[in-house]
């Protein structure tokens, strides 16, 4: 049994993972502050224990957290955004994942993100002690995918190609004309030159919106176009079919560009199920109402260490990359 901290939840592609390789959850923690993933999540996971904002979470007031997990705000560090770094306010909150970790001093730890400059990089990797892992969700998805995980979870590698391509996830839906901006031209190339079609064998990297470009897709004879369904962009991100059904259209397609690819999590978490430290205890739920009861939401600055230093000697600088024996934090 595993008890849980995700941190910037979204909608708990972290805790499908989990229980898609058969990790059983003791208690699972979220913090979220967007009602509509928060929505998702309760209705896939009720038993789910919500915190909201990370920044006012203590760790003292928690139970032993076994596993931390989160995907900090990339829009500062994303090679696609406007690479305002640690200045900017979201890519803050990665200070709060140290924080946390800190606190909580969990058995393992899970912090994913986007690529990035490797000033930036080498940053995150000296506050967690390891180096990332970059995998790329092509290799468990019909989805182009790179992402940076850092993580004390022994005996990472890289998950098999499964071979999945684009039409083996398309529904069969009509296209339409062809959008203005198609015939416009960026550089010498007009734009329709970059837009991929049906029989691409993958699909350029989920947004959070379906009026980016490249969510465009065009027919076999590249004279129609469409972009994708909802149910497409869930089978992107490895996520059952209508699981973030019961919310606004525009807040779904937000809700899963935001998450995880979900088997890219589960092939990391196959290693936990190896792990002694993983009791068969049954599980004890703490409701939300009772868990409130005890839980004091009180604010804390968050402490401003000088990069490239520690207060825990027990954080180590290894790999995640074939590293052999589990980090006591």
């Amino acid at each position: 049994m595993v008890v849980v901290l995700s941190l910037f939840d979204g909608i708990s592609c972290g805790q499908v993972a989990l229980k898609r390789v058969g990790i059983k959850i003791d208690k699972y923690f979220a913090s979220e502050i967007d009602k509509y993933a928060i929505q998702v999540t309760q209705k896939n996971h009720p038993n789910t224990i919500q915190l909201g904002s990370v920044t006012e979470i203590k760790g003292n007031k928690l139970p032993k957290i076994d596993l931390l997990i989160g995907g900090s705000p990339c829009q500062g560090f994303s090679f696609a955004g406007k690479q305002l770094n640690f200045n900017d306010e979201r890519s803050k909150l990665f200070f709060e994942f140290v924080r946390l970790l800190r606190e909580c001093k969990p058995k393992y730890f899970l912090l994913e993100n986007v690529k990035m400059k490797k000033e930036y990089q080498d940053i995150i990797s000296k506050y967690l002690g390891v180096e990332p892992i970059e995998i790329n969700s092509n290799l468990v998805s019909a989805q182009d995918r790179k992402r940076l995980y850092w993580t004390n979870i022994p005996n990472i590698t890289q998950p098999k190609d499964k071979g999945i391509l684009l039409k083996s996830i398309l529904e069969d839906l009509p296209f339409r004309e062809l959008k203005p901006f198609c015939f416009g031209y960026y550089g010498k190339k007009k734009r329709i030159d970059f837009l991929r079609d049906v029989n691409s064998e993958k699909a350029y990297t989920l947004t959070t919106s379906r009026s980016h470009t490249n969510q465009y897709y065009l027919n076999t004879n590249r004279n129609k176009m469409r972009f994708l369904s909802l149910i497409e962009a869930e089978r992107l991100q490895t996520l059952d079919d209508n699981y973030t059904k019961g919310i606004p259209d525009g807040k779904r397609f937000f809700c899963i560009g935001n998450g995880w690819t979900v088997d890219v999590i589960a092939h990391l978490f196959k290693s936990l199920k190896k792990s002694p430290y993983f009791t068969s205890a049954a599980p004890t739920f703490v409701s939300q109402k009772e868990f409130n009861k005890d839980y004091q939401e009180t604010s804390e600055e968050v402490s401003q260490i000088p990069i490239g230093t520690s207060d825990n000697p027990n954080i180590m600088p290894n790999s995640c990359v074939g590293l052999q024996s589990e980090v006591q934090l």
